[in-house]
């Protein structure tokens, strides 16, 4: 498991989902050294009928019911990557798809493997995984192990988060299991039907019963 700072990743899906905004993830993949702060999450669980584990452990998901703190890397629509950080206890398949991430250090490398130059650079999550070069060779990859690696970091002064609908998926469409920094410019595009149900993650009670990592709370 990673240090304390990350004990939010060993409760729910929905905490790791809230807790993982503005963390850092610190790439020296293809020998890059790239960071990016992460904006956008969606939580899934074994509970949940939109989510990969929904149907038990397969060889595919194998890494959804392992340790919090791995990586969960799936293909989308046979060419896609796309990238999930494992929540929950262990034997429980739960994670935190990372759904959009502002480029920090780094960006003509981002740029080099995705050739955009405005916020079409990282704001969805096969975008991401292209622009990191994140690809199922890190497929159950523990963050605190070189290259792909998560660090803390906290809100920036002002921030707050918005939970929403997620986006994309016909089951369990309107629970509100999307995490969003609010106002970030590399929050992905959501459609207005999605955007008028946001609500403001509340600074008491948390998420699914769990409680907000002290970081993600609302003033």
């Amino acid at each position: 498991m990673l240090n304390s700072e990350f004990d939010f990743l060993e409760r729910s899906a929905d905490d790791a989902a809230i807790g993982l905004l503005g963390c850092v993830l610190s790439s020296g993949l293809h020998g890059d050294r790239v960071s990016v702060r992460i904006v956008e999450t969606e939580a899934y669980d074994q509970d949940d009928p939109a989510s990969h584990a929904f149907h038990g452990i397969s060889n595919r998901n194998r890494a959804l019911f392992g340790r919090a703190g791995c990586t969960y890397i799936y293909v989308s629509h046979g060419i896609y990557h796309c990238c999930n950080i494992t929540a929950g206890a262990e034997g429980f398949g739960a994670g935190a798809l990372l759904r959009a991430v502002e480029p920090i250090e780094g960006i003509e490398a981002l740029r080099s493997r995705r050739d955009k130059r405005s916020v079409e650079l990282t704001n969805g999550p096969a975008k991401l995984c292209q622009a990191l070069g994140i690809d199922m060779r890190l497929y159950g990859h523990h963050l605190e192990e070189a290259p792909l690696i998560l660090q803390y970091a906290p809100l920036r002064p002002g921030e707050r988060i918005l939970r929403t609908p997620r986006i994309g998926i016909s089951k369990a469409a309107d629970r509100l299991r999307r995490f969003v920094i609010e106002g970030n410019l590399y929050v992905s595009k959501a459609s207005p039907a999605i955007r008028s149900k946001a609500e403001p993650v509340q600074s008491r009670g948390g998420v699914g019963g769990q409680g907000v990592p002290d970081h993600a709370r609302v003033c």
